[in-house]
């Protein structure tokens, strides 16, 4: 079956594959290894349409994985903002430091783990994508295919092994960074999450999953919990067409982000509600955000500051407001508080 499964997703691909810009066409030399692992930061948690804009800003701005490890890290997130898990952001800073100092990529799985946010399947993919290196690449994509070629019932997280270990047997000597871009591509056009398009799939013949029940039962999903939610206040402090701006302690969420003042807010509590400074405060409604772990209700509240406020922030031109690259929860805010 390992030979059968290779050789037909990979003519497929030949034949269909995604035109990305991080991307070799099949039969072209492998792309830069700074594009590809670029990428593969960038599209975990997110979607190919929302990373192609980011990816065009950050490789325009900085070209080589050089030119960023010498970025300031301020200007990385502020381009960084939106696409959130802002550590992504931080560690992608430290990684390219780290290959700045090693004079190139490693090209081995084994190295390639050892650099700043670099975990197994990153790793894998730069190595086999960018190196030709036999990698075994799973990503969300891949996990759904292969729990529905091979009919993997357990659960989720606990099939990830064996689903682990079933690519492993399919996954070629020769090719596999193309194998491993097919799957992806596959599991996004095709074998999708739901409503899969199995007359499409060059594997629907070799797919127990579609020959013993409804493909699109797999992977089974454990019932979701429900998310705390949290409440918090965000300050808008207004003066001479400017706002004030703090930026966020590197320990805590959203750290080295620019940011409106805040409560104390966090994944654990609530914030105080008390305000950074005194005023007559104007209440301008509430925005939601959803993190990984828990949802935050903020209300927005705003003042004139005739005086400086305490601690270090920076007035902020409104007219230039979007250059500030502030992170998604504080980017409605302000548009709430614009609006308002």
């Amino acid at each position: 079956m390992a030979a059968i499964v290779s050789d037909k997703l990979l003519d497929w691909y030949d034949a269909h594959a995604r035109d990305l810009p991080w991307r070799a066409r099949p039969g072209e030399p492998a792309p830069d290894p700074y594009r590809v692992w670029l990428s593969e930061v960038m599209l975990q948690q997110t979607t190919v349409a929302a990373v192609k804009p980011y990816f065009a800003a950050f490789t325009l701005r900085w070209a080589t994985v050089e030119a960023l490890a010498a970025a300031p890290e301020e200007d990385v997130m502020a381009a960084w903002a939106g696409l959130g898990y802002y550590s992504r952001a931080r560690n992608l800073v430290k990684a390219a430091r780290a290959v700045a100092d090693l004079g190139a990529f490693p090209d081995t799985e084994e190295e390639l783990r050892k650099l700043p946010g670099l975990g197994a399947y990153t790793a894998a993919a730069v190595a086999a994508i960018a190196f030709g290196r036999r990698a075994v690449v799973v990503d969300a994509n891949v996990e759904r295919v292969v729990a529905r070629l091979f009919a993997l019932k357990e659960p989720l997280p606990g099939v990830r092994k064996a689903i682990r270990a079933a690519t492993d047997t399919i996954t070629p000597d020769n090719r596999a960074g193309d194998f491993a871009q097919a799957m992806m591509d596959l599991g996004s056009s095709i074998c999708t999450a739901r409503d899969p398009k199995c007359l499409l799939c060059p594997l629907e013949r070799d797919c127990r999953g579609r020959a013993e029940s409804d493909p699109a039962l797999l992977p089974v999903r454990a019932p979701k919990k429900a998310k705390p939610v949290r409440q918090g206040c965000a300050w808008w402090i207004e003066r001479e067409g400017a706002v004030w701006l703090v930026r966020r302690e590197g320990t805590e969420m959203l750290g080295g982000m620019r940011a409106l003042p805040d409560d104390g807010w966090s994944a654990k509590g609530d914030g105080t509600g008390v305000p950074t400074v005194e005023g007559d405060w104007e209440s301008l409604g509430m925005v939601r955000h959803t993190f990984s772990h828990f949802a935050l209700e903020l209300s927005v509240h705003r003042s004139a500051a005739p005086e400086q406020p305490q601690g270090a922030g920076e007035w902020w031109p409104l007219d230039r407001l979007e250059e500030a690259g502030l992170p998604t929860l504080f980017a409605k805010a302000a548009r709430l508080a614009l609006a308002g």
